[in-house]
C-alpha cells in the first residue's frame, strides 16, 4: 500500500466516522462482498499463499536427489624457471645431463592446461532420498492445511470487524438518539421549573444525564472510527452503508456432537498436525538409512596438456573414466545412532501432540458452542427486555405528566431502555462472531463455502506444475522406484485426505435486503 493510499484511507475513516453511521449511498456493501475482496487482497493471505508455493520446492529439491549431476570445469596455468648463473651447465636432477647450459639464458616456461566433464548419477540411496521426497511431501500437505487455518482467521477476523462496524454504528444510532430525547427532556424540565412545577434539582438532573449522554455519544463516535479502521486494514477499504449479515445456519451442525465429528475429519489445526507427524516420521526413514550403503555411477572425460602452445591440439590428452562407487558406512563414531535416537523421540512428541491438538479443536468447539447458545438466549431476553422497556419508558412519561411520576424516574427509564437496546445491539452481534468461530474451528470458514461464485485459490496447482520441470530426467522414476523397493523400512508416502464437499448456496443476503435491491433495479 502507497503512502499516499494509505493517508488518503486513513483520513477517509476518521473524516466518515460519525457521517456513514447514518448517511449511505444507495447501494449496500455485503458481506459477502468483503469476504471476497479480503480474499483476494488480504496482505497476510497473500503472504501465507507466496510461503506455500516456496515450500512446494521442497518437493523439487528432495526428488533431485534422484537425478544426475553435470559438471564441467576449466583450468590453464604456467610456470618459468629461472637458474642461478652459477648452476648452469651442472646436473641438477642427478641424470648425467645438464639441465642448463652456460649458453642458455637459465630461463625454461612450461604451460599447462585442462578441461573436463563430470557426469554422476545415484543408483541407489539405501532409501534416503526416498524418505526427503516423504518428509517434504507431508511438509507441503502441512502446509496447505496451515494455509487453510490461515483463511478461515482472515475471514473469521472480516466478519467479526464487518459486525463490529455494523453494532458500532447501531451504538451510535442509539446513542444520538439517546441524546435528542434528554435534551428535550431538559427543555422540558426546564419550562415546567419556570412555571415552578418542579425544583432546581429536577433541572440539575436533567442537565447531569444529558451531559453523561454527551460524552458517551462521542465515546462512540471514537469507537465507529476504530471499527471502520480495523475494517479497512483487513478489506482494504472504507466501510460503505454494509447490509445486514446474512445467516450462517446453512454451515452450522444440528448439535455439537456433529460439530466434533466435522472437525476431528477437516479441522485444518488437527490436520495439519497429523502431516507433520507424518513428516517426523519419514524423517526417522531418513535417519535410519543412514546405516545404508548407496551406489552411485561417476564418469568423466578430461582434455590436457602440458606445452609451450596451449593451442597445438596434437599434443593434448585424453581421459575417458566410468566408475561405480558402492559407499558402505563402517563406524560413525555414534552420530547415527545418535541421529536416530533423536528423530525418533520427535516423531514421539509429533505423535502425542496430534492428540493434544485434537483435544484442544474438540475444548475449543465446546466453549464456541456454549458462547453460541448463550447469546441466541442473550437475544431472546434482549428482545423481551427491550420490548418491556420501552413501555416502561413510555408509561413513566405519561405518568410525569400527571404528577405520578418524578424526573429522576423517566431520566431512569429512559436509561434503562438505551441500555437494553445496547444489549440486544451486543448479543446480536456475539452470537454471530460465536458461529462463525465455531466453523472456523470445523474447518468450513472457506471462501468456497462463503462465496463459491469467486475464483478459488487452488494450492495444489502450483506444485502440479513443479512435478516435471527443469531438471527432470527420464530414468529418475525407476531409479525412484528402485531406491523405495530395495529400503528395509522406507516411510510411507503421504496422501492428501478428502476434502468436504463445498456447502450451497453460500452467503445470501436476507430478504429484505434481497427485495430492496430488487426494487432498486
Amino acid at each position: 500500500m502507497s503512502k499516499s493510499f494509505r493517508g488518503r484511507l486513513l483520513a477517509a475513516i476518521f473524516s466518515a466516522g460519525a457521517a456513514s453511521a447514518f448517511a449511505a449511498p444507495a447501494g449496500a456493501e455485503t458481506l459477502a462482498d468483503a469476504i471476497a475482496l479480503a480474499y483476494e487482497t488480504n496482505p497476510t493471505l497473500q503472504s501465507q499463499r507466496a510461503l506455500q508455493r516456496a515450500l512446494d520446492e521442497n518437493y523439487v529439491q528432495a526428488r533431485s536427489g534422484f537425478r544426475p549431476t553435470l559438471g564441467l570445469s576449466a583450468s590453464t596455468s604456467t610456470a618459468e624457471t629461472r637458474t642461478p648463473r652459477f648452476a648452469r651447465g651442472t646436473d641438477l636432477n642427478n641424470d648425467g645431463v645438464p639441465d642448463v647450459f652456460p649458453s642458455t639464458s637459465g630461463i625454461s616456461d612450461r604451460d599447462s592446461s585442462s578441461l573436463g566433464l563430470s557426469f554422476s548419477q545415484p543408483i541407489w540411496t539405501g532409501g534416503r532420498v526416498t524418505a526427503a521426497v516423504s518428509a517434504a511431501q507431508a511438509d507441503i500437505l502441512q502446509g496447505r492445511e496451515n494455509l487453510r487455518r490461515v483463511e478461515a482467521q482472515i475471514l473469521a477476523t472480516v466478519i467479526q470487524a464487518y459486525v463490529d462496524v455494523r453494532r458500532d454504528q447501531e451504538s451510535l444510532r442509539i446513542r444520538q438518539e439517546n441524546v435528542s430525547v434528554l435534551g428535550r427532556q431538559l427543555q422540558e424540565s426546564q419550562a415546567r421549573f419556570d412555571v415552578g412545577e418542579i425544583t432546581r434539582t429536577d433541572v440539575a438532573q436533567s442537565q447531569a444525564r444529558l451531559a453523561a449522554a454527551q460524552a458517551t455519544f462521542s465515546s462512540a463516535q471514537a469507537q465507529v472510527a476504530i471499527s471502520r479502521a480495523a475494517y479497512a486494514a483487513l478489506v482494504g477499504q472504507n466501510p460503505q452503508n454494509l447490509a445486514p449479515e446474512p445467516s450462517l445456519a446453512y454451515l452450522l451442525p444440528t448439535d455439537p456432537d456433529q460439530a466434533f465429528t466435522i472437525a476431528e475429519q477437516y479441522s485444518p489445526q488437527l490436520r495439519a498436525q497429523q502431516f507433520a507427524e507424518q513428516a517426523s516420521r519419514a524423517r526417522v526413514a531418513g535417519a535410519r538409512a543412514e546405516r545404508m550403503p548407496s551406489v552411485t555411477v561417476r564418469s568423466g572425460l578430461t582434455f590436457g596438456a602440458s606445452t609451450n602452445d596451449p593451442f597445438e591440439r596434437e599434443l593434448y590428452s585424453r581421459e575417458l573414466s566410468a566408475v561405480a562407487t558402492v559407499t558402505v558406512p563402517l563406524f560413525s563414531g555414534g552420530l547415527v545412532s545418535s541421529r536416530i535416537r533423536q528423530s525418533v523421540e520427535r516423531n514421539n512428541a509429533e505423535r502425542i501432540t496430534v492428540e493434544t491438538t485434537r483435544r484442544t479443536v474438540l475444548q475449543n468447539i465446546t466453549q464456541l458452542w456454549s458462547q453460541l447458545l448463550a447469546s441466541r438466549a442473550s437475544i431472546g431476553s434482549s428482545a423481551e427486555q427491550v420490548r418491556a422497556a420501552r413501555i416502561a419508558a413510555e408509561g413513566t412519561r405519561q405518568e410525569q405528566q400527571v404528577g405520578l411520576r418524578t424526573t429522576i424516574d423517566v431520566l431512569n427509564a429512559e436509561q434503562e431502555l438505551r441500555q437494553a437496546e445496547l444489549t440486544q445491539v451486543s448479543a446480536r452481534r456475539d452470537e454471530y462472531v460465536a458461529a462463525a468461530n465455531v466453523l472456523a474451528v470445523m474447518g468450513r470458514l472457506e471462501a468456497r463455502n462463503l462465496t463459491p461464485t469467486v475464483p478459488q485459490y487452488d494450492a495444489a496447482s502450483n506444485a502440479r506444475k513443479l512435478r516435471i520441470t527443469w531438471g527432470w530426467v527420464p530414468w529418475e522414476e525407476p531409479i525412484a522406484i528402485i531406491d523405495r523397493v530395495l529400503t528395509l523400512a522406507p516411510a510411507p508416502a503421504p496422501t492428501a485426505k478428502p476434502t468436504e464437499p463445498a456447502i450451497p448456496p453460500g452467503l445470501q443476503p436476507p430478504p429484505s435486503v434481497a427485495t430492496g435491491a430488487a426494487v432498486r433495479r
